[in-house]
């Protein structure tokens, strides 16, 4: 179905950073040396090493290879003003998508079958924005990282329970504040709330078979239902223990977060505001686009 959207040229990352992100990145950089080490120690080696990966295991997508995807990629970097990175398909039955960029040189997001095959067109581009928000932020010297962790545990599963160990307590809390500043990317993208919520249900149990059958409305009242977690000390207390582990904040707390911020004043003046767009490579005033 196409409907309208509004290009944000000229959109700063600090325009949908979430305030979570832009604290804990605050207290990642008080690390003496981290950002310096990952570069100079980390950052060349992960580049080859998934480099290799991607170009020996993964489908690199471009106009004359699954160009409908190359066609999603191109109009969610338009709407968020951002350079395109190489997009990589990879068989992996694990649904996961992942970025990974280093100054200077070309950024690639890699985005796995099994999760394609749950979602609908719009919920992949919605994807594709959340890992180009991670673009725009500037996430990759601390992403970089717990890439290298998250993927060497899932190609060397003995690792599973020496990453667990080795991610520091500040760089697990600040991976899962990043998420939010990047599903607010998503919501821009798609500027559909229920794409990016959907999504996140997906995620949380979904599967190409019950995938269609899911009720979005069930699961928000599920999110409100975990919010009510927190007005007792031992449910925080509980909360608190089930995330110190993980790399991303819970589904349903992420589409909590989405549901809030899509009716926020901050978002809608970031629509209201859209720069001149175009229309079948013409300018369009109003900063729409029919798609």
């Amino acid at each position: 179905m196409e409907f309208a959207k509004t290009l944000l040229l000229g959109l700063k990352a600090d325009d949908f950073r979430h305030p979570l992100d832009l604290e804990a990145t605050k207290t990642l950089k008080q690390l003496p040396g981290l950002d310096v080490a990952i570069r100079t120690l980390l950052g060349p080696v992960a580049e080859q090493f998934f480099y290799l990966n991607n170009i020996a295991n993964s489908v690199l997508v471009g106009k004359n290879q699954l160009a409908h995807l190359y066609e999603l990629l191109m109009e969610a970097c338009k709407i968020l003003d951002l350079e395109p990175p190489q997009l990589y398909i990879q068989q992996n039955p694990v649904p996961n998508a992942y970025t990974f960029a280093m100054r200077g040189k070309q950024p690639f997001m890699v985005i796995h079958t099994s999760l394609i095959e749950m979602l609908t067109a719009e919920e992949i581009q919605a994807v594709m924005a959340h890992e180009l928000g991670h673009l725009k932020c500037e996430h990759s010297t601390y992403l970089t990282l717990v890439n290298i962790m998250v993927l060497a545990a899932g190609l060397v599963p003995s690792w599973g329970s020496v990453i667990a160990q080795s991610l520091q307590t500040q760089m697990l809390e600040w991976v899962r504040c990043a998420e939010f500043s990047c599903d607010r990317a998503a919501l821009l993208a798609s500027q559909d709330p229920k794409v990016v919520m959907s999504v996140l249900m997906k995620l949380a149990g979904g599967s190409p078979t019950i995938a269609p059958q899911l009720n979005l409305g069930a699961f928000i009242e599920q999110a409100r239902a975990y919010d009510e977690i927190s007005f007792t000390e031992l449910g925080e207390m509980l909360k608190s223990v089930q995330t110190a582990q993980l790399t991303h904040p819970v589904p349903v707390l992420r589409a909590r977060e989405i549901d809030r911020w899509a009716s926020s004043q901050e978002y809608q003046k970031l629509l209201q505001n859209g720069k001149i767009g175009y229309n079948n490579g013409s300018e369009v005033k109003g900063g729409w686009r029919n798609w």
